[in-house]
């Protein structure tokens, strides 16, 4: 038998060994497993590359953080560093898309969370039974998040690429960057608050990749109802 062949029959061996998570929406024990491992180091390496791109990026953007920039070498390699954690992140944030986008098309009766229901949400007045896996503010959060994702990219391509671009377009994408960069930390900041603070188990929906029934019968009561097979 080859190396090759040992290496892959070892492998294959452990792999026998390791614990097999459950599969994404199942009853394990009294949680359920609501992510998988596929979906939370997609979610983790987003997080990552977009931390990465603040750090190099915001020194460039404005000199009050310009210590911020000796944390990776300098002014000068934040600018060359910038753009290719910025290629990562928009890699994982594809990936992302393409994992979630199907899952996040908003309902009909979503689409009052563009409405005072967001408030209502925020104020925790009630429990809304018709909730499922993802509620409406987390199907508009991703799309908010898609679209200035979007407009950093498009931007960030004529910035890292002058030549390729007008002077007239060039003038005009560095404010359209900055309002792109602005409206995304705006929904990093509410994310992070949401699913920490505001909501306590939802964190740890990805890291363990597991929800209490306690916590998916509050804020997801249809996605729960789904899963245990009870009626409304």
């Amino acid at each position: 038998m080859t190396r090759a062949a040992e290496a892959i029959k070892e492998t294959r061996a452990l792999g026998g060994l390791l614990p097999k998570e459950p599969a994404e929406d199942t009853l394990v024990g009294a949680e359920i497993q609501r992510h998988g491992l596929g979906a939370r180091a997609i979610h983790w390496l987003v997080a990552l590359s977009l931390l990465l791109c603040l750090g190099t990026g915001m020194p460039i953007w404005y000199p009050v953080f310009g210590w911020m920039a000796h944390l990776f070498g300098g002014l000068q390699v934040c600018r060359w560093l910038h753009p290719w954690f910025g290629v990562v992140f928009f890699a994982a944030f594809g990936a992302m898309f393409l994992r979630w986008a199907k899952q996040m098309l908003l309902e009909r009766q979503e689409w009052a969370w563009l409405g005072p229901k967001t408030l209502e949400y925020l104020r925790f007045d009630h429990v809304d039974p018709d909730v499922g896996r993802y509620n409406g503010g987390q199907k508009l959060f991703f799309w908010a998040s898609a679209l200035a994702a979007a407009g950093l990219l498009l931007t960030g391509l004529v910035l890292w690429l002058p030549q390729e671009f007008p002077l007239w377009l060039r003038h005009l994408v560095g404010p359209l960057h900055d309002l792109a960069f602005v409206l995304f930390f705006l929904l990093l900041v509410a994310h992070v608050y949401l699913g920490t603070a505001a909501e306590p188990g939802t964190f740890r929906s990805m890291v363990h990749g597991r929800v209490t029934r306690a916590w998916a019968k509050v804020h997801h009561a249809r996605w729960y109802r789904e899963i245990i097979g009870e009626k409304r």
